[in-house]
């Protein structure tokens, strides 16, 4: 086998959790039956794995015969669900064994779920789940704010596909993208004092 042949992992995309669950189309560049599924983000990107990092505010195991977790995960935007069981073991115990609040970095991929009513769920399987710093969660939200200017800038120019693609495929205004990321950059203080104070909070009552 050439070095050509061996599959990489591909790279995973940073979006904000308001952009991230207005992504409810997914699609393929081929008929393989193996080819990557993509999550179009509707500032002109296709992301089959996502890196966030945010608070974890809340884990449940909502599985019936076998152990099925879902995190809840914030960001300044809104929120990750996050969904481990047997396939994805070690993300599955981190969830199992981890108590909110903490900041957590997920690296995953992206799954839709349309539920009866229609409604398009976006959603997260994690590669990872690890526990970080507030100085760590800070500079993903300033990266992730930059990447996301960047799709805005270059989602006009003609020959960028997956911005025409997200133009026919979402009814959304590009500019409120803007606002958010901006918000989400502001609010860096205020959101590490908010869980500086849940965990002494927290303290407090174990006490």
């Amino acid at each position: 086998m050439s070095t050509e042949d061996i599959p990489t992992r591909e790279v995973a995309k940073r979006a904000f959790a308001t952009e991230f669950n207005d992504a409810g189309f997914s699609f393929k560049e081929s008929d393989d039956e193996r080819a990557p599924v993509y999550l179009l983000f509707p500032t002109g990107a296709k992301a089959n794995r996502v890196f966030l990092i945010g608070t974890l505010t809340e884990t449940e195991d909502v599985g019936e015969d076998n152990e099925y977790w879902r995190g809840r995960i914030v960001d300044p935007t809104g929120t990750f669900f996050v969904y481990a069981g047997q396939y994805q073991p070690e993300a599955a115990q981190e969830l199992r064994e981890l108590t909110p609040p903490a900041y957590v970095a997920v690296s995953g991929k992206p799954r839709t779920f349309e539920t009866d009513d229609g409604t398009t769920n976006v959603s997260v399987r994690p590669e990872s789940i690890t526990v970080v710093d507030a100085t760590t969660r800070d500079r993903w939200v300033v990266e992730t704010a930059e990447r996301t200017l960047d799709r805005i800038a270059a989602f006009e120019d003609e020959g960028n596909e997956y911005a025409r693609m997200a133009n026919d495929e979402y009814e959304i205004p590009i500019d409120q993208y803007i606002e958010s990321t901006v918000s989400a950059v502001e609010s860096l203080d205020e959101s590490t004092d908010e869980l500086n104070t849940a965990s002494t909070e927290g303290t407090a009552q174990n006490l």
